[in-house]
Order: structure tokens, then C-alpha cells, then sequence
């Protein structure tokens, strides 16, 4: 039997290479394991490097980041805490192939092996690219870069919002080309322009510039300046940040990216409405030089007045012209004051005094025609009555009115006769529908009919079908009388 012990600095944890006697075994509690391994584990790795593949990418209430590493044999449990995490240059993503710096230890709450990262960088500067290529082709798929989003800069801005560091010498250089081409309001949202938080901050000044109101206590920007100094693609990480993107895409305000030098190219550039290679040309872009508008607005009011000038001239002499082609004005004003004078004569007799009085004049003789012609249609209506009147024989006329009573009576008797009342008198009867009050004639308009209502001459009697009752009789010959169901 043989037995391995660690070095004394590395702690008291022993392995048996070959069973021991369970007697002597050193009795350890779980606690004193766990704690044991963790010091063999931290002691015997120093600082590491680890090259893997993101999973699991969590961030944590606190601030702290968890995930994992793995390859396509094993899987490395990993945490970043809050405090490394403004060393990181990029966002991780699950799927990112990564190397992370940092110390092995354990978690015995839960009897696992873990790294603590201290660093983490892109597995060289082709997965950032492609990082980037991956996430430029995804937005553009969605219009963020689409050119017809574009707006025009306003050309004289009363108020510029500037997003970027109040410390460094981005904003000192914008405000100094601002001030020397036309001063200008400046209204600086300070943020952070690398590192953790600078993504989130970026964006939520490009929002905040676009919910100011309209006449609001702080003015709302004509124009916006997202600006930075030159970097690596790290130090410009942040805004090529997805969040920074969308923001960019999404403002109310014309947008001018100034991000980097000239070279220097990120995603925030595509989705501005103009990109500036630097936060001067950024200041250029967003306000035109007040000595050369000076000098524009003398040429043109130089201009102006000249042009104003030529045109009275040219009035004038056509002014001219045409009062020596004009008549004299007695001539003119002479005829103007004859027929003046006729259309008052004439607006004399049309007043509404003379009017009235001719219409007066005009009733009275129809008046007059009227009676005239109403006196003498009633004298020969009363000649013609009087005539009919001597020809009339008031005997004649009884003997006639006699006549007709009589014929009229005898009618009437003839009607009495023919009345379906006398004919109940004889003995027959009316069978009617309860329903609805129609007459059933037959026995076949009978149909389904239940309910029915049998008048004699002095009543009616209310009865109920029977079942199979009222059936057509079968095989009656022509002699055979007909035989009635009973309706009771």
C-alpha cells in the first residue's frame, strides 16, 4: 500500500493510491472536504487562460455576469463580477467564441469548479468582425440603414443637443467650432463613451433629446451630435451596440454621427441621418459660418434693391405711356355725369313709391273686370235655374221615386234570400278553423287541422278532430251515401 500527500502549503487533503483500512481513514465533514478541495484547487492553478465558446450568458440582478465556456468535449462553469466588468469592450452573446483571463476556484454550495473571470476578449479580431459583419447584416435586414429614412439637417439650428464625455476634448473642439462659425445654444447630455454602461447611457441621451416637448422648460434640439474621439474597435465598441443602433434609428431629431477619425467606422453611422469623419466636421456639418450668411445677405440685399430699382423704373415709364395715351379727363367725366343723370330720371320712376302706386292702379281695374264678370255669370245662372225649375213635374217626380223604392226593395228581399244565414236556417252548417277563421269547404282542405269551430243558425259549437276520425270513406259507390266522421 502506498499513499500520495500534498505539498504542507497546499493544505491536508491526502490520497490513497490503494485502499486503506476503513480505521485509518481520516474522518472529514463536508465542509472540510469542500473547503480542503478548494484550497488544492486555487493553490494549484494560478492565473489561467481559457478559450471556449459562450453559453448560458446570464446577467444577474447584482450586476454580476454567468455563463459558461465549452468546447465540443467539455463545458467550464464561469461567473464576472460586477467589479471587472468595465474592462469589457464588447457585449457578450451566446455563441461568441471568447478568451477569458482569470483564477480557477470552487463553489462548495454547490460542489462544482468554476472560473472567476477577470478579462474577456473576443477570440482575436476576426470573431469581433464577424461579430459585427453578423449584427450590420441583421439590422440592415430590418431597414435601419435604409437610405429613404434619411432626413436633411436643419440649416440654421437654434438648439444643438450634444450626446458624448463632458471631460474630454470632443466636446471643448465641437464647442469651439460652434462658437467661431455661429454661436449657437449647445445643450451636452454627459455620458460614457467606453466600457460597461456606455452602450445604455448613449442610448437613453438619444431618447431622452427626443422626448423633450415642444416650448418645455429645457429646449428641445433641432439637431443632435453623437460624438467621440478615435479608438481602437474596442474603445468603439459601445456603439455598435444593438441598443445604441435602434436608438439612433428610432430618433424624432435629425442625427449627426461623429464617432472616431475618418477611418473609423461603426454601426451607429449607418443608422444616422449624416455621418461626420470627425466631431469638428460634425460642428461644421450642423451650422453654417455666420461671416459667409452675412456676406450672402448683403450680396442678396444688394441685389434686391437693384432689382427693385429697374422695376420702378420700368413702372414708371409705362406709367407714363399710358397717361399720355389717355383722354381728356372733362371728356370722360362729362358723358359719366349725362348718364348719371338719365339712370336717376329712370331710378326715379322705378322707386318703389311708383311701382306700388301702378300696381294699385293695376289691381283696381282687374277688380273692377272681375265684378263685372262675376255679376254676370250669377244672372245667367239664375235664368237657367228658373227655366229647369217650369220645366220640372213634382208628381212625375214622386211617381219616379216610388218606382226606384220599389225596385230597390225587391232586391234587397232577393239578397236577404240568397244570405248564408237563411241557409243555416234549412239545417246546415259552417265548419271554420279555430286558427285562424278560414272556412274548410271539404273534407281534403281539412288537412292536419285539429281544431274546429261548427256554426248553426242559432250558435256555434267549439269540437276537436278525433284520431283517424274525418278520414276519406274507401270503396263507396255512386249510390252509396256519404258518411260523415264524427267531429266529437
Amino acid at each position: 500500500m502506498s499513499s500520495w500527500t500534498g505539498p504542507q502549503e497546499r493544505g491536508t487533503l491526502s490520497f490513497a493510491r490503494e485502499p486503506a483500512a476503513p480505521d485509518n481513514l481520516p474522518e472529514l465533514s463536508v465542509s472540510e472536504l469542500a473547503f480542503a478541495l478548494k484550497r488544492v484547487v486555487e493553490t494549484s492553478f494560478g492565473l489561467v487562460r481559457v478559450r471556449g465558446e459562450l453559453s448560458g450568458f446570464k446577467r444577474a440582478n447584482s450586476g454580476h455576469l454567468y455563463f459558461a465556456l465549452k468546447d465540443e468535449r467539455a463545458v467550464l462553469e464561469c461567473v464576472a463580477w460586477r467589479s471587472s466588468l468595465p474592462r469589457l469592450a464588447f457585449e457578450p452573446e451566446d455563441g461568441l467564441e471568447v478568451v477569458c483571463t482569470g483564477r480557477l476556484t470552487t463553489y462548495p454550495g454547490r460542489s462544482r469548479y468554476q472560473l472567476v473571470v477577470e478579462r474577456m476578449e473576443p477570440a482575436g479580431m476576426g470573431a469581433l468582425m464577424a461579430l459585427l459583419e453578423e449584427r450590420k447584416r441583421r439590422l440592415a435586414a430590418e431597414g435601419l440603414f435604409d437610405p429613404a429614412r434619411k432626413r436633411k439637417l436643419p440649416f440654421l439650428p437654434r438648439v444643438i443637443g450634444v450626446v458624448t464625455s463632458p471631460t474630454g476634448a470632443v466636446i471643448r473642439d465641437i464647442l469651439h467650432r460652434i462658437g467661431e462659425r455661429c454661436p449657437t445654444r449647445v445643450i451636452l447630455w454627459p455620458v460614457l463613451v467606453q466600457g460597461e454602461g456606455a452602450a445604455e447611457q448613449v442610448a437613453a441621451a438619444i431618447r431622452g433629446f427626443s422626448s423633450l416637448p415642444e416650448g418645455g422648460p429645457i429646449p428641445r434640439p433641432d439637431v443632435l451630435i453623437v460624438a467621440r474621439g478615435g479608438g481602437s474597435i474596442e474603445d468603439l465598441w459601445a456603439f455598435n451596440e444593438e441598443i445604441v443602433v435602434r436608438a439612433a434609428a428610432a430618433s424624432t431629431i435629425p442625427l449627426i454621427s461623429a464617432v472616431g477619425h475618418e477611418t473609423d467606422w461603426t454601426l451607429i453611422d449607418l443608422a444616422a441621418d449624416v455621418r461626420a469623419p470627425t466631431p469638428t466636421a460634425a460642428a461644421e456639418m450642423a451650422v453654417p459660418v455666420r461671416r459667409e450668411l452675412e456676406a450672402k445677405l448683403a450680396t442678396l440685399d444688394a441685389r434686391l434693391t437693384s432689382a427693385m430699382a429697374r422695376e420702378l423704373r420700368s413702372l414708371r415709364e409705362r406709367l407714363e405711356g399710358l397717361r399720355r395715351g389717355l383722354p381728356e379727363p372733362r371728356q370722360i367725366l362729362g358723358a359719366a355725369a349725362q348718364r348719371l343723370d338719365d339712370l336717376t330720371s329712370r331710378l326715379e320712376a322705378c322707386s318703389p313709391l311708383a311701382v306700388v302706386r301702378r300696381l294699385e292702379e293695376r289691381v283696381a281695374l282687374r277688380g273692377k273686370r272681375l265684378e263685372e264678370l262675376i255679376a254676370d255669370r250669377l244672372c245667367r245662372a239664375r235664368e237657367r235655374l228658373a227655366l229647369l225649375g217650369r220645366g220640372l213635374d213634382p208628381e212625375r217626380v214622386r211617381a219616379r221615386i216610388h218606382e226606384r223604392a220599389t225596385v230597390l226593395d225587391r232586391l234587397a228581399r232577393h239578397l236577404e234570400s240568397l244570405s248564408y244565414e237563411r241557409v243555416l236556417e234549412r239545417g246546415f252548417a259552417i265548419v271554420r278553423s279555430r286558427k285562424d277563421g278560414r272556412v274548410i269547404p271539404r273534407l281534403a282542405a281539412l288537412g292536419a287541422e285539429s281544431a274546429l269551430e261548427v256554426q248553426f243558425a242559432d250558435g256555434a259549437l267549439a269540437v276537436v278532430r278525433a284520431e283517424g276520425g274525418c278520414g276519406r270513406p274507401r270503396g263507396r259507390g255512386r249510390d252509396t251515401p256519404p258518411v260523415q266522421g264524427s267531429l266529437l
